[in-house]
């Protein structure tokens, strides 16, 4: 059985990977970061920047170096929850929940785990949590974990 776990870095992904580790001790494991190009091209222009396709030498060596921090953190807990963990990283080609679904297929996972809400914020609110698309789009079984906090 393999196991994709989305992680974005947030509260809620990291108690989903406590809770997986919990649920599929010793499983194969895909631990996702996704890169938001989007994400990144829309905050340039509610900046007031110029929106540009294509980022700098300077700026790509910036985000690998960060995606590459992000889903080693992610690997290092999920290993630690009692999993067996590798990492795989992807620019997001439409958006976020799509990457995770495309992955997910290509992996021929048996099961997708993550969190309730990333950290998207407003964004959220505005398309849609991340999860609830997952849920929806998927062909393949999707376990949400709820946050630490979370009522209900």
């Amino acid at each position: 059985m393999t196991i994709l776990l989305a992680y974005d870095g947030s509260d809620d992904a990291k108690a989903a990977i406590a809770f997986a580790g919990r649920m599929f001790p010793g499983h194969d494991t895909v631990v996702l970061t996704v890169w938001e190009r989007l994400a990144m091209t829309t905050a340039r222009a509610s900046a007031g920047l110029m929106m540009t396709i294509d980022t700098s030498p300077v700026e790509e060596e910036a985000i690998d170096k960060a995606m590459n921090a992000l889903v080693a953190q992610g690997v290092e807990q999920a290993r630690a929850a009692g999993l067996e963990a590798r990492p795989r990283r992807v620019p997001d080609a439409t958006a976020v929940w799509a990457t995770i679904v495309d992955v997910a297929d290509e992996l021929d996972a048996e099961l997708i785990v993550t969190g309730t809400r990333g950290l998207g914020g407003v964004k959220s609110l505005l398309l849609g949590s991340t999860s609830d698309r997952v849920l929806h789009h998927a062909r393949r079984p999707v376990l949400v974990v709820p946050g630490p906090g979370t009522d209900g």
